[in-house]
């Protein structure tokens, strides 16, 4: 019995978590309408149009391990506008003119990597192995273990002798980008999970993939429309300023019957929407924090760089990544610098930004020095992922609330994963999974 009769399933919020419990409960053959504030979905992934170009207001790449993230894509019909490496391979630069790379071989994981670190040219050999010996003690931690959740990394790291360049020229490397939060902040638990799942498990776990097109094609427009192809209904520009017993939501002074809701809002708009009597937990939420992100965009009058993206060490750069084909730029070049833990950029001026990054990648790429910047802006987003640090992982609350049909989603709350994508996307897949659930008791 696919409920027909039924109110629709009211879904409060179109980023990716929605998007996922919207698509899911379609497939379910249920009754969905998603409501999103904003005039397009997408949440925190999104696209602008800018004097001709089409601009991702940051850069969000995932991984081959991110299978949640890559079957919403397919369910999508979007598989194909995202490219993944054939094998994971990062150029290391540095402003001192010696660069690495760390690539993996056709070892199984997790010695799949192993020669990149003994080769690894940034590091002296004895940090080399000592970062071995890091990643093996590492690989061993439980990331669910809630000791781990009040311990914060880089402490840890010291403990296990990653102290000094190998803290600075690897491990900051990816902790810093996939937690989003400098490492001395960042709890153990979620690093532990990132570096096992993509770094230290299988073999082709860490390739990295990046949108081949802008993200407004695929997080708003392909979502949209399968959606709506599925029988669902999407309104955007429709705010829902209550959740009322039933469960119910008001639109726009509308009180709108619904067979379940579920809140894929952020987690500040989660507690201040869902009722204290469902959720008594509801201000430890705010505990979660924000952490920012800022994209520094630049545009040169001709190509700087053959690199389809690198990292950076030593410098404010943090990556690289060349925008230039996804923007639609037809002469020069585009390059998108995403800088993560940015809270001593966020609110500076954009000419100061300017000085400090057009300075620093001239520094990385020879080739900027001769080059005309022809355009230069900053996107910054204030509250870009939850605050990653020790407790954090307490915090987060289970999908499930007090009240029969009340359901959260959204990478802050318990996926097990760090705030990401693929997190997103989970927990949205979580919460269609306990609406179908609670539907199937209610009809029997």
């Amino acid at each position: 019995m696919n409920g027909a009769s039924e109110p629709p399933v009211a879904i409060v919020g179109g980023g990716l978590a929605g998007i996922a419990a919207a698509m899911a409960l379609t497939e379910m053959g249920r009754s969905v309408t998603l409501y999103e504030a904003r005039p397009r979905l997408g949440g925190a992934t999104h696209s602008f149009s800018r004097d001709g170009l089409m601009v991702d207001n940051g850069q969000h790449v995932f991984l081959r391990c991110c299978t949640a993230y890559l079957g919403l894509l397919a369910r999508l019909g979007a598989a194909g506008r995202v490219s993944v490496q054939d094998r994971f391979d990062v150029q290391v630069l540095s402003p001192e003119g010696r660069d690495g790379r760390l690539r993996r071989c056709s070892l199984p994981g997790p010695f799949h990597l192993l020669p990149a670190l003994a080769r690894y040219s940034l590091l002296a050999p004895a940090d080399r192995l000592r970062a071995v010996r890091g990643s093996l003690a590492l690989r061993r931690l439980d990331p669910a273990d809630p000791a781990l959740d009040r311990i914060d990394l880089d402490g840890w790291l010291a403990t296990h002798g990653q102290r000094g360049a190998a803290r600075r020229l690897l491990w900051e490397l990816f902790a810093v980008a996939a937690l989003n939060i400098d490492m001395e902040q960042a709890a153990v638990g979620a690093a532990a999970l990132v570096f096992q799942t993509a770094l230290l498990g299988r073999a082709d776990a860490a390739d990295i993939g990046l949108p081949a097109v802008p993200l407004g094609e695929l997080h708003d427009a392909a979502a949209r429309a399968a959606i709506e192809a599925r029988g669902g209904d999407v309104r955007l520009s429709a705010k829902v300023k209550t959740i009322e017993p039933g469960p119910a939501i008001v639109v726009d002074g509308t009180r709108i019957e619904a067979s379940a809701v579920v809140v894929a809002a952020p987690h500040e708009r989660a507690a201040a929407l869902v009722p204290l009597e469902a959720a008594p937990d509801r201000n430890r939420w705010n505990g979660l924090g924000a952490s920012p992100i800022v994209n520094v965009h630049v545009v040169y009058d001709r190509p700087v760089t053959d690199l389809p993206f690198a990292a950076a060490v030593n410098s404010p750069v943090q990556w690289i990544f060349d925008k230039t084909r996804v923007s639609g730029l037809g002469d020069g070049q585009y390059l998108a610098v995403s800088v993560s833990a940015a809270q001593r950029w966020i609110d500076l001026p954009t000419a100061q930004i300017r000085t400090a990054f057009v300075t620093a990648l001239e520094r990385l790429l020879p080739a900027a020095r001769g080059a005309k910047i022809t355009d230069f802006f900053v996107t910054r987003e204030r509250r870009a992922t939850f605050r990653q640090g020790p407790g954090s992982g307490a915090l987060r609350p289970p999908a499930t609330t007090r009240w029969p049909g009340l359901y959260l989603a959204g990478a802050w709350t318990d996926t097990g994963w760090p705030d990401t994508m693929e997190g997103a996307v989970r927990s949205g897949l979580n919460a269609a999974c306990l609406v179908g659930r609670h539907l199937r008791k209610e009809i029997g």
